[in-house]
């Protein structure tokens, strides 16, 4: 029996979230091109399902650690596009004061814990967070992003180990996108079923559709009870696609024109807005109204970004350890 219920407000905020997403990440595309976006930046679109269909099965006080393809599950927690931006430009009014870039994204008052470049550093941060919750006794869930190159990482078997043996409130989700930086999957590994990795630990694992966010609520609601429950942890594998390459340098040239073309006629965003106007959520007037939104969203992320101030030289020295007076820092 699902906790949370799919119905017409779930459609309508799942248009607007995902929208919100791929519009803000083609803008972001566009300004890295303009060089205004510097460093690193690894782009979200495709994927969009695989976020906003967790979201709509979790509750605020849930938190969040991904990789450094981590924009769009900044949006979805809810730290606003302005301070997503503003950190990609390197701002003081970024959320991460702009140290973080587009990799390390960070909202301590969203539960939203990065953002990480380290590949797979935060599978044991993610498990770790769940001991924590744990051990205050709370019922929240830490939900642990990954890639599919990151699941070949020593750090997985130890933190999924640890996670069921202490029967940790985390969902690990590896977002399975065919090609980690570049190389498919099927070049990498015998067993192309990642999923199947939860197996020897005797975690319950899943693959999942990740193209459609009804199909990822669903595993990820199931997989909230179990944590909830103290039934510990879950892997599922959510099967989605990027449309663009690795990161903004990559040309994606492993991959057919065809490849990519079919993916994009299961695209998330369209599903939805199929969906809508079939069941008559709402009517075209409606679409176009959200669009219109977002676009201004997004307009003025840029406008709040572009006008904010850089950081201050002093804030190299901020932010370094918990402790301001840390006797061990020294001009």
């Amino acid at each position: 029996m699902s906790a949370v219920e799919i119905n017409k407000d779930t459609y309508l905020k799942w248009f607007e979230s995902m929208l919100l997403m791929r519009k803000f990440e083609e803008k972001t595309g566009q300004l890295y091109g303009q060089q205004k976006i510097r460093g690193f930046c690894h782009l979200y679109i495709g994927q969009e399902a695989v976020v906003a269909g967790a979201i709509s099965a979790l509750t605020p006080e849930d938190s969040m650690i991904t990789a450094y393809r981590d924009h769009a599950h900044a949006l979805a927690k809810g730290v606003s596009a302005r301070s997503i931006m503003a950190e990609m430009y390197g701002k003081a009014t970024g959320c991460s004061k702009g140290k973080g870039g587009s990799m390390h994204m960070f909202s301590k008052e969203h539960n939203f814990y990065g953002g990480h470049g380290i590949v797979g550093g935060q599978i044991p941060l993610g498990a770790g967070i769940a001991f924590a919750e744990k051990y205050k006794g709370t019922k929240n869930v830490n939900v642990c992003y990954m890639g599919d190159g990151a699941v070949r990482q020593g750090a997985l078997n130890e933190a999924f180990n640890m996670a069921m043996l202490w029967k940790l409130p985390v969902i690990f989700v590896c977002e399975n996108n065919g090609y980690a930086m570049g190389t498919s999957v099927q070049r990498t590994t015998n067993m192309t079923d990642i999923y199947k990795i939860g197996l020897g630990f005797d975690m319950p694992c899943a693959p999942v559709d990740g193209m459609d966010p009804v199909a990822v609520h669903n595993a990820m609601d199931e997989a909230a009870q179990r944590a909830r429950n103290g039934e510990g942890p879950t892997f599922l594998e959510m099967r989605t696609y990027r449309y663009r390459g690795h990161s903004m340098s990559d040309p994606a040239k492993y991959r057919t024109k065809e490849e990519l073309e079919d993916y994009k006629t299961k695209d998330p965003i369209e599903l939805v807005r199929e969906v809508i106007l079939k069941e008559k959520y709402a009517d075209q007037a409606w679409i176009e109204s959200i669009e219109e939104k977002v676009k201004e969203i997004v307009d003025d992320s840029v406008k709040f970004a572009e006008e904010s101030p850089w950081p201050e030289a002093s804030e190299l020295y901020t932010d370094v350890y918990v402790q301001s007076d840390y006797p061990y820092v020294t001009d």
